[in-house]
């Protein structure tokens, strides 16, 4: 084909710079490349029906703007302006923030946390059933969480069915549920109403690929299509749209082999390097309530070692090796479909050594900040996104209500939101994280030196 349309690369932008060339000449569009400019041929319309199909959905989207775009879609489907919807706090920031677009009121609901480890152990039924009797439009949960752990989503979602209440999982991390014995079941087997997933986190899609898939029997669903087209691009990327097709395939031809192999993999790694150690230094099924905890997730408890997260992966970047996340009591490794035993075997090698070499008196995981903070609300999120600001120092920021979203990163859960009251736990809590490596995202300050908050 000889295109006279976007993109603008036209494929052949080796001509004008070989290293622009190796990073675009590839990007297949959607519009004059997968399909025509008119989209004759419905390409991506079948490809979505087919995911529908395979996750046993009413409807399906392909998003190239991440879970962030998909939470911000579903959530602008719901209710009027003013209405409450409840919402997990350890929701992402994009969730957040489609709040503010939407003028949604948060009714928050804290989760349990497990006393032995002070990690987040999902939202219990108590909480559901008191957001319940504050009437909202939606339950909105994130599932499972950054650590692996997640609710027993079951009864939340009956008691939420009870009074015809549609129930939302923002499932970034959880798009292998659901495809092999020994994995937890994706929300839709368990009767919730829509399902986002990222296609480039526990799957190997392109980065930014997301999935949202909705059931139309709590949902509007012509809306929910409005409120994705008003929110995604008008000009989508044809990669990552495909891959995340040729993911679905993938999950569907060989799904339960994959899945099973990566456990298998992932057991035994974890089995090799807690060898070396008498105290469990690694989450496991085993802490928690059956179905509860991602088996293929891997967290290590530095904290058990009486060493720090973020001095582990110092040491492991030396080798080359990078980790998801590291704060001062834990890491996070992602595994997915594309590790093989080489790679595990490498990490293995690389990191009992480090271990050994760092290891100390074990003490007490203290419970992070992102799910311990009660927040305490001053204002609606969105009168203080459009609030007059000023910029007060840290020491006179105690009781004045934030106009940022402040969250360390990974994994993004806000520890205040815009509206809500700056505490002394916030602020010494935010300034130990960063001392001790973490970063600290999306303040306007970066420094926390000075706070952004309202007049």
């Amino acid at each position: 084909m000889v295109p006279f349309t976007i993109p603008g690369h036209k494929q052949k932008a080796n001509k004008l710079d070989a290293g622009l060339g190796v990073v675009v000449d590839r990007d297949t569009p959607l519009y004059g490349g997968l399909d025509e400019i008119k989209l004759t041929h419905g390409t991506l319309k079948r490809a979505e029906h087919l995911a529908a199909h395979l996750w046993g959905a009413d409807y399906a989207r392909f998003s190239t703007g991440g879970s962030t775009h998909a939470n911000q879609a579903i959530i602008l489907a719901l209710g009027q302006p003013g209405q409450k919807i409840a919402v997990s706090r350890t929701a992402h920031r994009s969730v957040l923030s489609a709040l503010v677009l939407a003028d949604l009121q948060p009714i928050w609901m804290t989760p349990d946390i497990d006393e032995a480890t002070g990690f987040p152990m999902g939202i219990g039924l108590a909480e559901v059933q008191r957001a319940l009797l504050q009437e909202p439009i939606a339950i909105l949960l994130t599932e499972p969480g950054y650590l692996g752990t997640m609710s027993d989503l079951r009864p939340l979602i009956e008691a939420a069915h009870a009074q015809s209440v549609p129930v939302i999982i923002d499932a970034a991390w959880g798009g292998h549920f659901g495809f092999a014995p020994g994995i937890p079941q994706h929300c839709l087997q368990l009767g919730a109403d829509a399902l986002i997933t990222s296609i480039h986190k526990a799957l190997p899609g392109y980065s930014a690929s997301a999935l949202l898939l909705a059931q139309g029997k709590y949902l509007n669903l012509a809306r929910v299509e409005q409120s994705f087209e008003t929110t995604h691009t008008t000009s989508p990327a044809g990669a990552p749209l495909a891959s995340i097709d040729a993911t679905r395939a993938l999950l569907a031809q060989r799904g339960e082999e994959l899945l099973t192999r990566l456990l298998a993999n992932v057991n035994a790694f974890k089995a090799r390097v807690q060898s070396h150690f008498d105290i469990p230094i690694f989450l496991s099924t085993s802490d928690f309530p059956v179905g509860r905890f991602d088996p293929v997730k891997i967290v290590l408890r530095a904290n058990q070692l009486g060493t720090s997260g973020v001095l582990i992966e110092n040491e492991l970047i030396k080798f080359g090796i990078r980790v998801e996340m590291a704060d001062f009591d834990t890491m996070v490794f992602l595994a997915t479909l594309a590790d093989d035993v080489d790679d595990f075997d490498l990490l293995g090698d690389r990191l009992i050594p480090i271990l050994k070499r760092l290891q100390s008196t074990p003490r007490q995981s203290a419970t992070a900040l992102s799910w311990s903070v009660v927040p305490l609300v001053g204002t609606s999120m969105r009168s203080a996104y459009f609030a007059n600001t000023e910029m007060v120092a840290a020491d006179k920021a105690v009781g004045r209500i934030s106009a940022d979203l402040i969250a360390p990163y990974p994994p993004g859960v806000a520890v205040v939101a815009p509206g809500e009251v700056l505490t002394e736990q916030i602020l010494e809590g935010l300034a130990t994280a960063k001392a001790a490596g973490v970063r600290i995202a999306y303040a306007t300050d970066s420094t926390l030196a000075a706070y952004r908050v309202i007049l």
